[in-house]
């Protein structure tokens, strides 16, 4: 009886540091979650402030644009671009690209998917922004060589 009562004695506790460390790694799960939803929360907001950012920004072209028109001076009308450009581009394949490297190599994936991505989308915006100045000088020359 008293050989019975030990292994069963020791099965529970056993059992009991099974379930402690179950629920350790149930709560790092979902701390990790948490911290992706709160980055994904931040960058929703940064994006809607952009948003309103640029309707004050056209919203103050237009009053400029009407200005303008009254005094019968015709207001050019800007090219609309169309698409991303090569900034928002690369961070955005950077990103990706960073999220998946990341969760590859971090033991810890969550973590690792958000270092990751957030280094690449960091790497990937600064290319695309080299991209972009380069297209722009390229561009500014070709109008130089076409005036000339």
């Amino acid at each position: 009886m008293i050989v019975a009562t030990t292994f069963m004695l020791g099965a529970c506790n056993n059992e009991a540091k099974e379930q402690a460390e179950a629920e350790s790694i149930r709560q790092e799960i979902i701390d990790s979650i948490s911290t992706a939803n709160h980055i994904r929360q931040a960058t929703i907001d940064s994006m809607k402030n952009l948003e309103e950012k640029q309707r004050v920004v056209v919203h103050h072209y237009e009053q400029n644009s009407t200005a303008s028109t009254e005094g019968n001076q015709p207001a050019s009308t800007p090219e609309k671009k169309k698409g991303l450009n090569n900034t928002a581009k690369g961070a955005l394949i950077g990103a990706g690209a960073g999220a998946i490297g990341g969760a590859l190599i971090d033991k810890k994936r969550g973590e690792g998917a958000i270092v990751g991505g957030l280094i690449g989308a960091g790497a990937g915006a600064i290319s695309g922004a080299i991209i972009d100045k380069q297209k722009k000088k390229k561009a500014e020359e070709q109008k130089k060589a076409e005036e000339k």
